[in-house]
């Protein structure tokens, strides 16, 4: 009898823990888990939208708002587009491949509307995790599009747009992002 309801008992946790809801959290300071739920719907301040990702050695930043996990650096100093495809594809962050340039529209999540500032900070929301030490004020990041004889570049300190085209000789900074989107 003894035995029967010990094994009843161990059944009962068991079931218990299959069954009970779990909180995941996102951590910053040590491996996972990192479950990237896209919250399209809300806004988080810097301090809990984006989460430096440990298990990437520190190397990426997951946004919570897109599910989308960028580069905490931009990738070495300016190129031309396709030197900028180059080094998203071939590159390895966080010990990791699978790197692309964003999109116009992944890229521009990230920044915040402002007015003209002439001091050019970044309009990245305040407080966020990324270093952007190695561009200069007022640069440009590619992005990619399905035309490769005409892409946009995204001004940092402004927000704006710039359509670049013919795309050859235009020299802008490369910031790779991994997650689903498209080349």
């Amino acid at each position: 009898m003894k035995r029967q309801v010990l094994c009843l008992s161990i059944l009962l946790a068991a079931l218990m823990v299959v069954l009970a809801p779990t909180t995941i959290h996102a951590q910053i300071t040590a491996p996972g888990p990192y479950y990237a739920v896209p919250s399209w719907d809300q806004t988080f301040p810097a301090a809990t939208r984006f989460v430096i990702l440990s298990n990437l050695n520190s190397e990426a930043v997951l946004d919570r708002e897109t599910g989308l996990v960028w580069e905490r650096t931009t990738s070495g100093g300016e190129t031309d587009s396709t030197g900028a495809r180059i080094k998203c594809f071939l590159g390895s962050k966080g010990g990791r491949k699978g790197w692309r340039l964003p999109s116009v529209d992944e890229l521009t999540t990230l920044l915040l509307p402002k007015p003209f500032d002439p001091t050019f900070t970044p309009a990245l929301p305040p407080g966020h995790p990324f270093d952007l030490s190695n561009m200069a004020p007022g640069a440009s990041v590619w992005s990619s599009t399905a035309d490769p004889s005409a892409v946009y570049v995204v001004g940092l300190a402004q927000g704006n747009l710039g359509l670049i085209t013919p795309v050859s000789s235009h020299q802008s900074y490369t910031w790779c992002v991994r997650g689903p989107g498209g080349r």
